[in-house]
């Protein structure tokens, strides 16, 4: 199963996306989709998994959960937003992310992209930063890679450039 995954468009998709995530089966968006538009493209490109974010407004939060967990494969997934990151998660989801035992745990909203192993967890973290044109971060990211069974490989981190210097 590959994936293609995503956090933090706030409303807009990179075309580089599109050929990025050409050859995935799903799409995975870790929050701040941004607009029922955003979330009906990468639905039309591939079958879409998502969350909502701290600022997707009622039209994004009727369309998905403030979490999701899943099975893809073998492997036990946990998606949700704002989650912090291994040593500093949020205080909102600690506790479950711990009795959860998943064996990949995503979110968004730090805009940072972070991929590493949470020893005290037991499984990967993945932060794929922030796809999307708003907010703080330089450069637009992110993150497509395979799950075959138990086992995860091909991780890619996709640099889409400058935020301030997209040339659509």
């Amino acid at each position: 199963m590959k994936i293609g995954l995503l956090s933090d468009t706030h409303g807009w998709i990179h075309p580089k996306l599109y050929e990025f995530f050409g050859n995935v089966d799903e799409i995975w968006h870790a929050g701040d989709i941004g607009n029922a538009v955003t979330a009906d493209k990468l639905a039309a490109l591939k079958p879409l998994r998502a969350v909502y974010g701290n600022i997707d407004g009622s039209d994004i939060r009727s369309m998905f959960s403030k979490s999701l967990i899943f099975k893809a494969e073998e492997k036990l997934i946990y998606i949700t937003h704002i989650g912090g990151h291994p040593g500093h998660y949020d205080h909102s989801i600690r506790d479950y992310l711990y009795k959860t035992h998943p064996d990949i745990f995503i979110c968004g909203h730090s805009h940072i992209a972070r991929v590493m192993y949470d020893k005290r967890g037991g499984f990967l973290y993945i932060n794929p930063g922030a796809a999307g044109y708003t907010g703080f971060h330089k450069i637009m990211t992110a993150v497509r890679f395979e799950i075959d069974g138990d086992n995860i490989h091909d991780l890619e981190l996709i640099e889409l450039g400058n935020r301030g210097n997209v040339h659509l």
